[in-house]
């Protein structure tokens, strides 16, 4: 036995769209993921500076409350989800699973964020706004770049969750146009029992996105997670 492939081939790759649609799948994986990621990235990014530079009513009920929506499974959602997304219109569609994820995602880049915030230093929002920076062009110009690792670590982990999420597909959408590629694993798992080839080939086109991912962005990964600025 050999670790390197002794005759490598791309057979099982190309045979994945003779039995299930893949390639519409990959396509549907992608568009939410990736909307999944910008939406939570640009939400967060306000909210959390908010929260962490602003004084107002609600500030800490708020923060309070985005700890206790981790307290409840997600599956303990989707049924009510599912409902309301009948009663909208949007059952079996991309949009209502992009909804489903960001109510997971949108908490923990919160959280992420706003413990980055908090650790800078007041000192240079004042020293821009004093240069003549106003609060918009101080949070543009100098919390942004410096929150730069922890937006990579929040867009990454946002990325991951729509990426790999499962419940919410496999309940939200039924259609093969609409299914994304965990439920399509599984249906490639269910129908083609014992074809190891197929099966290897569906998991690694799942999976290289996101090691791709961490060998260009593991340090910006590592550094948003032990903080904001130090020193």
């Amino acid at each position: 036995m050999s670790l390197w492939p002794v005759a490598p081939s791309f057979e099982n790759y190309l045979d994945l769209n003779r039995f299930i649609n893949y390639s519409q799948q990959y396509l549907n994986s992608t568009i939410v993921a990736t909307t999944v990621m910008v939406v939570t990235m640009v939400i967060c990014t306000f909210v959390s500076y908010a929260i962490a530079r602003r004084k107002f009513k609600g500030r800490m009920i708020l923060s309070v409350a985005l700890l206790f929506s981790y307290m409840f499974p997600p599956l303990l959602t989707l049924i009510p989800l599912y409902v309301f997304m009948v009663h909208l219109g949007l059952a079996d569609t991309l949009l209502s699973v992009i909804i489903a994820e960001l109510a997971i995602t949108m908490p923990l880049g919160i959280w992420l964020l706003w413990g980055f915030f908090k650790s800078m230093p007041f000192e240079l929002e004042e020293a821009a706004m004093i240069d003549g920076c106003s609060r918009l062009g101080a949070f543009l110009r100098i919390m942004l770049p410096l929150a730069k690792p922890g937006l990579i670590t929040v867009a990454i982990f946002s990325f991951l969750i729509a990426w790999n999420g499962y419940m919410a597909p496999s309940i939200l959408v039924q259609s093969d146009a609409t299914k994304l590629l965990p439920v399509g694993l599984v249906a490639v798992q269910a129908s083609m029992a014992g074809q190891w080839g197929l099966l290897m080939a569906a998991s690694t086109l799942i999976i290289a996105p996101l090691v791709i991912c961490f060998l260009f962005l593991n340090r910006y990964f590592i550094q948003g997670l032990g903080g904001g600025v130090k020193g």
